[in-house]
């Protein structure tokens, strides 16, 4: 635990401030030193000697996504996933529907979507709005596991496989990955013999 914490730490020390011929502008440079944390975040993640790290990690690289994100299009990005909690799958997309139309560069806005395209049995749709996730975000290992269960929903072990295989690279630590991956596994290999 205590070897999670000094990588916590790590992650949130200070940026030093980035010149390019001048200063640039204040957004710029935060977005710049998000993408800087995000990346350190990933690396610590990948290495993260224990679930507890990985789940300190995961939560800071959580924060750094949404604090990207408008308080418009989180304010609707909530009430989509308090409507799909209340299995209100219409009335999500709807709300993700506009998060996208104000965000469209919000890789979870998109991820979320799909989950609300693949409740009300559109596949296809969900795997669009996946596609678009990973374009914008291709560490979401959250898109990839709903990308793997469509893909399992579809007949498609292997692609599953693959699927979460893509997301464990990402977070060797996931809750619940390893075994998720042994079952897949063996169905790959009973539907290949």
């Amino acid at each position: 635990m205590l070897r999670a914490l000094a990588l916590l730490t790590l992650l949130a020390a200070p940026l030093p401030a980035l010149a390019q011929g001048g200063a640039p502008a204040p957004a710029a440079r935060a977005a710049e030193a998000r993408r800087t944390e995000l990346d350190r975040a990933f690396a610590a993640l990948k290495d993260a000697p224990d679930a507890a790290g990985a789940a300190l990690v995961e939560g800071r690289i959580r924060q750094l996504w949404a604090q990207a994100i408008t308080p418009s299009v989180t304010l609707l990005l909530r009430r989509g996933v308090r409507n799909l909690e209340a299995n209100q799958a219409e009335d999500a997309l709807e709300d993700f529907d506009a998060a996208i139309t104000l965000g469209p560069e919000v890789a979870e806005a998109w991820h979320l979507r799909a989950q609300a395209q693949a409740r009300l049995g559109d596949a296809t749709a969900a795997a669009r709005d996946l596609q678009e996730a990973l374009r914008l975000e291709p560490r979401s290992w959250s898109a990839l596991l709903t990308l793997a269960g469509l893909q399992q929903e579809q007949g498609n072990t292997a692609g599953a496989l693959r699927s979460l295989d893509a997301a464990l690279a990402i977070h060797p630590k996931l809750p619940g990955g390893a075994e998720r991956r042994r079952e897949l596994r063996r169905k790959v290999e009973g539907d290949a013999t």
